[in-house]
């Protein structure tokens, strides 16, 4: 029998220190058909064997090529070749004339994403590679505001990537060895004619890291097996980031931070309470930085977010006049299905009627008790907080205090922070029953 190459080693025991044995619950698997996919899917689906667990394949169908359903139908196979579920996927609805591989990606992960979370994984497996690293890093190099590519990450998309962490076990694997190693094995796999076109900024940087010959180039100081590299998280000393305290949740979406906190940790700060996915721009994150290092107060927007400095302390709570701004209505709520409403909140009603929208603009319809609540609250933290509207009579009624809303700001600054490097700690976070964190 041939022997495996000492990748897949390596990558089996990284499965084995992230995920948990012998538990009901799916672990679930990025497949496009393309070679990494493959290679990916035949360890993944061993280890799966080995250790007592489910694997589910997910494959989207962007709809941007026509040989796309003959992929999808590829992917299945293989899938089922190896005793993994699989379930296919499609991007559906209009594409953006420009902006289309950024637009095809957030879909590809949400799509996923959903899909993982229906299934009760916790655990997405993605098949990038070194080559992966190395285009980023020259991508990001070129002005890209692409982020690093990284073996353990929360899902990048939100609210659709909630209760789930991304794993890339790859990450110091070649894309040529994936492939030797699928042909000894008589294994085939598809390729995309989109990774060539160079219309698109990933197949450029593709093609510029290829070796002399091979239709690219090694750039001076450039080396592929210098790029080939993960930005592994550093573990963080309980409640502490480079000896500095953390941001601590308060509860209510506020957030509290040290002035001498990092700017990695403020700008995940800032996309937590604001909801949003996009990091702020480094020159406005940069400039946070040095007006909070300086011991001004101040108060400032960014990401959705509001932060504001004074001598007792500093906070970030949601920024309530975004809802003016952008003339946010209600949003129906069905009943017994759970609800992200503006990227903090997951709302879950029993029976029909209900919408949910900000406080802004309505705590004069709020019960005395509800406006007695919230008047604890600093002043900031108010009108971001969701309210459940009755369609008809039936006034309004806060969210939170009724128990029909659980903050996700907690447990996303609990991910983004790399608080969770195990698979069952995403579930107990999520679930209630880790220990008290000094995080929090």
């Amino acid at each position: 029998m041939q022997a495996d190459p000492a990748w897949v080693g390596r990558v089996r025991s990284r499965l084995s220190e992230r995920l948990e044995s012998g538990v009901d619950r799916p672990i679930a698997l990025a497949l496009s058909g393309g070679g990494d996919s493959m290679a990916l899917l035949r360890v993944a689906a061993d280890w799966a064997r080995d250790n007592g667990r489910g694997l589910l394949a997910l494959t989207v169908d962007h709809g941007l090529n026509p040989e796309s359903v003959g992929w999808t139908a590829f992917a299945r196979e293989a899938a089922h070749a190896v005793g993994a579920e699989w379930r296919g996927l499609t991007w559906s609805g209009g594409k953006p004339a420009n902006g289309l591989p950024a637009a095809a990606r957030r879909a590809r992960h949400a799509l996923i994403a959903d899909a993982a979370r229906d299934a009760g994984a916790r655990v997405i497996l993605f098949g990038h590679t070194g080559d992966d690293v190395a285009e980023a890093d020259l991508m990001r190099d070129q002005g890209s505001t692409l982020g690093r590519v990284r073996d353990w990450s929360p899902s990048p998309v939100w609210p659709e990537g909630r209760e789930l962490m991304v794993s890339r076990p790859m990450l110091d694997v070649g894309r040529a060895d994936l492939r030797d190693g699928l042909r000894a094995r008589r294994v085939p796999w598809l390729d995309d004619p989109a990774n060539e076109d160079r219309r698109f900024a990933r197949s450029r940087a593709r093609i510029s890291l290829l070796p002399a010959g091979d239709g690219g180039r090694d750039e001076p100081g450039r080396m592929r097996g210098d790029r080939r590299r993960t930005d592994a998280a550093l573990p963080h000393p309980p409640g502490r980031l480079m000896g500095v305290p953390l941001p601590r949740h308060l509860g209510e979406g506020a957030i509290a931070l040290d002035r001498s906190i990092p700017a990695t940790a403020l700008a995940v700060a800032l996309v937590c309470v604001g909801g949003g996915e996009r990091l702020p721009r480094g020159d406005r994150l940069e400039g946070l930085v040095t007006r909070l290092r300086s011991g001004e107060a101040f108060a400032a927007t960014l990401c959705g977010a509001r932060l504001e400095a004074t001598a007792d302390g500093v906070f970030i709570t949601r920024e309530a006049g975004e809802f003016a701004r952008r003339r946010v209505t209600p949003l129906p709520l069905q009943p017994g299905v759970d609800t992200a409403w503006d990227g903090r909140y997951l709302l879950t009603v029993d029976d029909p009627g209900w919408s949910v929208a900000p406080a802004a603009n309505r705590m004069a319809t709020l019960g005395k008790a509800d406006r007695a609540w919230l008047n604890a609250l600093p002043a900031a933290a108010r009108g971001p907080q969701p309210v459940l509207i009755r369609d008809g009579p039936g006034g309004a009624v806060l969210a939170v205090p009724a128990g029909k809303a659980r903050s996700l700001v907690e447990e996303r600054l609990a991910l983004a922070l790399d608080r969770m490097s195990h698979e069952r700690e995403v579930g107990a976070h999520i679930h209630g029953a880790m220990p008290p964190n000094p995080l929090f």
